[in-house]
């Protein structure tokens, strides 16, 4: 089948941005977040060989998710402005390879991958991020090219290696946030439920449906302190999953046409020029660098 991959942009620029060390260009502008961004795009480009690309950006607006719960992210620290500084620009990098940019108030861009992934059932996709908020997504077409710790360091998750890793299936990454929580998006989940203990809730019920339809019956498991919590947050817990779920419905219209990669090498070029990366330019697909004229030769 044909490939599509999707860019949780906003991920792998904040991935970038701090696993680079500062580089400025002859303009003094700070690069190392577009020049990370760049080089994974063209390590997917060259070695996934895709036939149809999208990059997905967060809008700086806030979304359903920030409308319903105040709190959701605010335990984050302010980006520093050198790396908000980069995030527009890495759209130049983007339009240069003739990328589409999809982008949508009101959302996340885990949602627009989550409805475009779901969307195109005839092709391979591919979603390439820095963090794990779409394992969730995983399918039979459908895996999580992940960036772990630095710009080289990557892992491609299917239903296997989550299982692997999480010892849960996928259809369960969802309550297992809503009875852990998420603190890195300062969801609450349940109090006092860590890893440990959410996996092996879901393991014994399956699911938060079926373990707060037998909360009341005798187990093993549920006991004590974990009883009454499980109880006491169980608004929570729903709620948690609630907003711990990539949302599959964004109504973003965008087709596997428009999203075929194809791109002029002059472009790319051109934007890579903008900000002098020299040193990528020769790791375009197809480039040819020039020919010195022959000794003797006009110029």
């Amino acid at each position: 089948m044909k490939k599509l991959v999707l860019i949780d942009s906003n991920a792998i620029i904040h991935k970038a941005f701090y696993a680079i060390p500062p580089l400025t260009n002859r303009n003094k502008e700070q690069i190392n977040a577009i020049y990370g961004f760049s080089s994974i795009l063209l390590k997917i480009i060259n070695e996934l060989k895709p036939d149809y690309v999208g990059a997905a950006y967060d809008l700086p607006a806030p979304t359903f998710r920030r409308e319903k719960y105040a709190e959701y992210k605010s335990n984050r620290a302010k980006k520093p402005d050198e790396l908000i500084e980069q995030i527009p620009k890495t759209k130049e990098i983007v339009k240069g390879f003739n990328i589409p940019i999809l982008e949508m108030k009101g959302f996340e861009a885990d949602d627009i991958i989550g409805t475009l992934s779901k969307k195109f059932k005839n092709v391979d996709v591919l979603i390439l991020t820095g963090d794990l908020d779409t394992l969730q997504l995983i399918e039979k077409n459908i895996k999580v090219y992940a960036l772990r710790r630095g710009m080289t360091d990557t892992k491609i998750y299917g239903a296997k290696e989550v299982m692997e890793r999480y010892g849960l299936k996928i259809n369960q990454l969802i309550d297992y946030k809503g009875l852990r929580g998420d603190p890195s998006d300062n969801i609450p989940g349940v109090r006092g439920v860590g890893e440990k203990t959410a996996i092996l809730l879901l393991k014994e019920f399956g699911s938060m449906e079926n373990l707060y339809k037998n909360i009341d019956k005798e187990n093993k498991i549920l006991k004590g302190k974990l009883l009454e919590r499980l109880k006491e947050h169980k608004e929570m817990a729903f709620f948690s999953k609630e907003l711990a779920t990539i949302r599959l419905d964004v109504p973003i219209k965008t087709s596997l046409k428009e999203l075929k990669l194809d791109f002029k090498i002059d472009d790319v070029k051109k934007a890579f020029d903008r900000f002098h990366f020299k040193s990528l330019i020769s790791r375009l697909p197809g480039y040819e660098p020039e020919k010195e004229p022959e000794q003797g030769s006009l110029i």
